[in-house]
């Protein structure tokens, strides 16, 4: 389990990182572009769509959503009273309900939503089968669960950083556990910022599934926090954010060096 693939240490790493995340974080690892595909499998084109943002953040994933349904309708649900803070400073998202829970244990009713959607919240999600089951359990019968996160590095070096980081599950493992779940349907995009060359294997994935009937999931699992001492926390906590920062330089120089890419090609000929 990686070092802030639990909810104290997620809160506290996201208690600093809420203060640039839209400006400095999604302009490298989640971008309009990378959101906009994602959205796509999650099937918004109806504006009477009640819709559950799980993980929701800053708002930058719901700023997609509300392009496609009223904000109204989008119910944004965080651990991180800063994330939400963030939020709630966003014009776009004033109408949408803003929910303080877990993922892994929805303080909604069964059948509640017709779309449920969560990006780069995974991550952090120390029993993905729950939080999966969970996002079965409450959108209705026809619904679709759309989950956006990273994909296991194909490189062993950044595999091993990955992982000391947070969870990094592999394609297969979100199918299982949308399947396990459950859902029906269930279905892959790939995605990945310009910067992203390696063709051994999709950087992220938006996977999404269908719920075949109402009421509860197949599966359902509850594997808690392990209790950690203030001291092995803070160790964890600084070990685990710094693994996660090392990974700024490295995609700001596949950015620059993208970039030099494009200028350097030659102007195709008229």
């Amino acid at each position: 389990m990686g070092l802030i693939q639990h909810k104290r240490e997620a809160y506290w790493f996201y208690r600093f990182l809420s203060l640039g995340y839209d400006r400095r974080v999604n302009p490298l690892f989640w971008t309009p572009e990378m959101r906009d595909q994602a959205l796509a499998p999650a099937r918004l084109e109806d504006p009477q769509l009640s819709v559950l943002d799980a993980g929701a953040g800053t708002g930058f994933t719901t700023e997609g959503i509300v392009e496609r349904v009223p904000a109204a309708s989008v119910t944004m649900l965080d651990q991180s009273p800063h994330q939400l803070a963030r939020a709630r400073a966003k014009p776009a998202l004033g109408d949408c309900p803003k929910v303080l829970g877990d993922a892994e244990q929805l303080p909604f009713e069964d059948d509640r939503f017709d779309r449920y959607v969560s990006a780069g919240s995974i991550e952090y999600w120390p029993d993905p089968q729950r939080g999966i089951s969970e996002a079965y359990r409450v959108i209705k019968q026809g619904g679709v669960a759309t989950v956006i996160g990273p994909v296991r590095p194909a490189n062993r070096i950044a595999r091993r950083l990955a992982e000391t980081w947070m969870l990094f599950p592999g394609a297969d493992e979100y199918e299982r556990w949308f399947r396990r779940a459950g859902f029906r349907d269930v279905r892959s995009v790939p995605l990945a910022p310009d910067w992203y060359r390696d063709d051994r294997g999709p950087y992220a994935l938006a996977v999404s599934g269908v719920k075949p009937s109402p009421g509860k999931p197949l599966v359902t699992e509850r594997i808690e926090d392990p209790p950690v001492g203030p001291l092995r926390f803070a160790a964890r906590f600084v070990a685990g954010s710094v693994a996660g920062l090392v990974f700024v330089p490295i995609a700001i120089a596949l950015t620059l060096r993208r970039r030099g890419d494009r200028a350097d090609a030659p102007t195709p000929k008229p």
